[in-house]
């Protein structure tokens, strides 16, 4: 579970000061799940509009809605792919900033490893492009420091379970 109620009650009182502090720097907490997805060796990366090339992700859109969830959601929604089964013990956190709107936001994505015998992708209206592409052109791919950390880490764990 996820979302500003699960939020408040694992902080509790501390809640409201964090809260009155973000007010004040005028920063907003998002909170998006997502998906490195491995076909047979291979890397699904999205094109965003901006121009950059990133694993799906998204929005946690329910209170009620749990991480794996949102993350198997925005990949269907992203892709059209739902056929997925999760690679069991690998969960990151990545966060970053970013200015929108003249507004700092703070973004924290949490990310999940899934394999899929899948590969056409019905790209969303949010894409330009998709490529699937080996864990080293993936890398190189990549438009952010923080995402080419987690791939990393997610081709670790591939290896250390023997199934790359």
């Amino acid at each position: 579970m996820c979302g500003l109620e699960s939020l408040k009650k694992v902080v509790g009182d501390q809640f409201a000061a964090i809260e009155k502090t973000c007010l004040l720097r005028d920063i907003h907490m998002e909170t998006s799940c997502g998906v490195i997805l491995v076909n047979y060796g291979t890397v699904l990366l999205l094109q965003y509009p901006q121009g950059h090339w990133d694993f799906p992700k998204g929005h946690v859109e329910d209170s009620d809605e749990d991480h794996h969830s949102t993350a198997k959601r925005e990949l269907k929604e992203e892709t059209g792919i739902d056929e997925i089964s999760f690679v069991h013990g690998f969960s990151e956190r990545s966060q970053y900033s970013y200015r929108h709107k003249g507004k700092k936001r703070t973004k924290q994505v949490y990310w999940y490893l899934a394999e899929t015998e899948r590969i056409t992708v019905t790209l969303s209206h949010e894409h330009r492009g998709h490529m699937w592409l080996d864990w080293a052109q993936a890398a190189e791919q990549l438009s952010h420091k923080e995402t080419k950390n987690i791939l990393s880490l997610a081709h670790q764990h591939m290896v250390a379970i023997g199934k790359e």
